[in-house]
């Protein structure tokens, strides 16, 4: 029985997953059909191996799934403790993400090392600085002027003379 702390069973967990595998070889099942399944003149069409390689996948996931149900108990899947420490790793790479997209690759990779190794590292303030405009450069000088590989770019760049 999952405890108040418990947010998600491993029990349910198994089962969920079972079940969503067994709807991608369904659903590779239901594609490959569309392209023919059996033996024709040159060979076997080309829906073959996708056809058989679905209905292995969907027989797994469906004998998982059986023994999933029949389990009792298999504990916490995930509980609280889990969910923060994924959430400190997840949550500062959304807004990475996010910032880049708006502020270019370079200012978000400084900005984010800068505030992770601060508040997640707790390093001073001058260490995380040093860091995150240091990666930032070396990936600029190795990226861009070494190997000619142009990153996304935001507003800051062109008005510091790097775009």
């Amino acid at each position: 029985m999952p405890t108040s702390a418990t947010l998600l069973s491993r029990r349910a967990a198994e089962i969920a997953t079972a079940l969503a595998t067994s709807a991608v070889g369904g659903v590779v099942v239901g594609g490959a059909l569309e392209f023919g399944v059996g033996w024709g003149d040159a060979g076997p069409e080309p829906g073959t191996f996708p056809f058989y390689v679905g209905l292995v996948v969907a027989a797994a996931s469906l004998f998982n799934l059986g023994k999933a149900v029949a389990r009792r108990s298999a504990g916490a899947f995930v509980d609280r403790e889990h969910i923060e420490r994924i959430a400190a790793f997840a949550l500062p790479m959304t807004a990475f993400v996010a910032a880049a997209a708006v502020l270019g690759l370079y200012v978000a990779t400084t900005l984010y090392l800068i505030l992770v190794m601060r508040f997640q590292g707790r390093y001073g303030w001058l260490s995380s600085a040093a860091v995150g405009v240091g990666a930032a450069a070396f990936f600029y000088l190795v990226l861009e002027l070494w190997f000619k590989v142009p990153l996304l770019k935001g507003p800051l760049e062109p008005w510091l003379g790097l775009a």
